[in-house]
């Protein structure tokens, strides 16, 4: 499976499924944990294993095998675990939670263990990595907007509007940007500077984008970093150009949220997750779905989706 071209689907009806992305067939359906939904998915940087997170629970799936029941079990999480990710070489996992932590977890050792905990004091609903490997963004409840580096421990912090919770974070491929967004309809972006005598990156506010009338779900940047994708629970999915943050396209599912979305390493192609049950891959410059994967039977909540493999075989 590690060859194929997978996309990972997730959601309120407790199931992963594991789907060829170019023919749309489910080629594997696992088990979730009957209590919770999947906030969180992603693959192991060698693609071999699917992580998954929700409510008190952290599992780590076999994708070459048969087995359908999780391989490993994370112990001692509480609460909600809302985003999780893996650096580069898969040494280490981070997660975020609503236990107001954000944990690194040593991926090396038998078992995984935590080896490192930054307190955000307050519900963490978003955290991803920096594309030097060693910053994590985090976004929390009481609207907070966290760097952390994870080596030296320093850390910046900045509250970009009252009384409004973050919901997602990203930074871009390219380390120039990290947005994030919130649960009233706006993205914030910051410029990251970084230099040889400073311990870590800063941030210049840079732009605000009104984006969606209700909830931000997601911020993502596109692989090329020319494009910011925001989903919310307006029924759409909005592209934003990096040039100007103008906006690009809109993908529209009418009634329904639009919970998660990742882009193709061309950056031409995104796949959306949303309340419907479906997940579907559109065809950027047409602003048209070209392919649906229907079995869910509830909301899907989350997707992953690496396919270095075309950007291979392009090149």
């Amino acid at each position: 499976m590690g060859d194929q071209l997978i996309l990972a689907t997730g959601g309120y009806d407790h199931t992963i499924k594991v789907w060829q992305a170019h023919t749309g067939n489910c080629i594997k359906t696992m088990r979730f944990v009957e209590t919770s939904q999947v906030n969180a998915l992603d693959r192991t940087p060698d693609k071999t294993r699917l992580a998954a997170c929700g409510y008190q629970c952290i599992r780590l799936y076999d994708l070459e095998s048969n087995c359908t029941a999780p391989v490993i079990n994370f112990d001692g999480v509480q609460k909600n675990v809302t985003r999780l990710g893996f650096q580069e070489d898969g040494n280490w996992m981070f997660t975020a939670g609503e236990d107001h932590h954000v944990r690194i977890w040593d991926m090396i050792s038998a078992p995984p263990h935590c080896s490192r905990v930054f307190d955000c004091e307050s519900p963490v609903n978003a955290a991803c990595l920096h594309p030097n490997q060693v910053e994590i963004g985090m976004g929390s409840q009481n609207g907070n907007v966290f760097l952390w580096d994870v080596k030296s421990e320093k850390h910046e912090c900045i509250v970009p509007e009252v009384d409004a919770s973050i919901q997602d974070v990203a930074i871009s491929p390219d380390g120039h940007y990290l947005a994030a967004a919130n649960n009233k309809g706006n993205c914030y972006i910051w410029s990251l500077c970084s230099s040889p005598d400073q311990k870590m990156s800063t941030m210049r506010p840079t732009k605000k984008i009104q984006a969606h009338t209700r909830y931000i779900l997601r911020c993502k940047f596109s692989p090329d970093s020319r494009l910011l994708l925001t989903t919310s629970g307006d029924g759409t999915a909005c592209l934003w150009k990096t040039s100007d943050f103008s906006k690009w396209r809109e993908l529209c599912i009418e009634n329904y949220w639009v919970w998660d979305a990742a882009f193709s390493a061309d950056s031409k192609w995104l796949f959306t997750a949303s309340s419907d049950g479906v997940a579907r891959l559109w065809k950027l410059e047409t602003k048209t779905p070209t392919r649906e994967y229907t079995g869910h039977t509830k909301a899907i909540t989350a997707l992953s989706f690496k396919d270095e493999i075309i950007r291979k075989v392009n090149h």
